[in-house]
């Protein structure tokens, strides 16, 4: 057994080597830009804390402070990081295709292409799509909130690794049209299992929604809820792609290997 896993195993193990190698090369290359990357991952806290009158323009009062001696440095290395992960996403992606590329047909060795260029449009759009609507509600909620008794100390450390986490939460959950294509295309997933899932998938999405967005509501929402469409938009795509066959002939193959089963048990008899 050992020696039929081997092959995957090394082809396993290359495809991380590659993988590895792209993201430490990504971030040497990103740590020598972290400060604009950091510098953009902040402005939506500061136009929070503009919005509540507690900083100016350019938060020249320390209202982003940090708690470590190295704390900037340690920002530095999770921002650099975390521009990593997206700068070499379309190669990770091509590892992960070309590792179960072997077990593919030819044509659909052939969709390569379009599933790194679309798993990594996906992802920024859901980035995006955090960052330029999820994150401004949530911050101007939660700061504005009890801002008339509290001045807030806001720890750099904290909301880097706090943001990296929402911008991660939404790049993956918007993948799920595009792993929804694959899926159906492999022939591993129908528009009707999409379906029957759906209620349980409604349940998931807002758990996951809960685990990945601040304690607020209003942000949960707005995780839920594209979440919900992409869902559905799944549904679609898998139709379209993998339609599941009609009940009636579902009825008639079933009844057609029942009575295959009789006719073999009563031949052995």
């Amino acid at each position: 057994m050992f020696d039929e896993l081997r092959p995957h195993l090394v082809e396993l193990r290359k495809r991380l080597a590659i993988s590895a190698a792209s993201l430490i090369v990504m971030f040497f290359v990103m740590f020598y830009f972290h400060e604009p990357i950091l510098t953009w991952m902040v402005q939506p806290l500061n136009d929070a804390l503009i919005a509540v009158g507690k900083v100016s323009v350019n938060a020249a009062n320390g209202m982003i402070t940090t708690s470590q001696v190295g704390g900037a440095f340690f920002v530095a290395l999770k921002v650099a990081f975390f521009a990593a992960i997206v700068g070499a996403l379309p190669i990770i992606l091509s590892q992960i295709w070309l590792f179960i590329a072997p077990g593919l047909y030819a044509h659909e060795k052939r969709m390569i292409i379009p599933f790194i260029v679309g798993g990594t449009v996906m992802f920024l759009v859901g980035v995006l799509f955090a960052y330029y609507i999820v994150t401004p509600f949530g911050f101007d909620f939660l700061i504005t909130f009890g801002s008339f008794k509290f001045t807030p100390l806001i720890n750099i450390e904290d909301y880097v690794g706090f943001f990296t986490k929402i911008m991660f939460g939404f790049g993956l959950a918007f993948e799920l049209p595009v792993f929804a294509y694959f899926l159906a295309l492999l022939g591993l997933v129908d528009d009707r299992q999409m379906t029957a899932f759906f209620k349980y998938a409604i349940i998931i999405i807002f758990v996951v929604a809960a685990l990945l967005t601040p304690p607020d509501v209003l942000t949960q929402l707005l995780m839920a809820g594209p979440l919900i469409i992409l869902y559905g938009l799944s549904i679609l795509i898998v139709k379209l792609v993998n339609p599941a066959p009609p009940i009636e002939e579902e009825d008639d193959d079933i009844e057609e290997d029942e009575e295959n089963n009789e006719a073999l048990e009563n031949k052995n008899e």
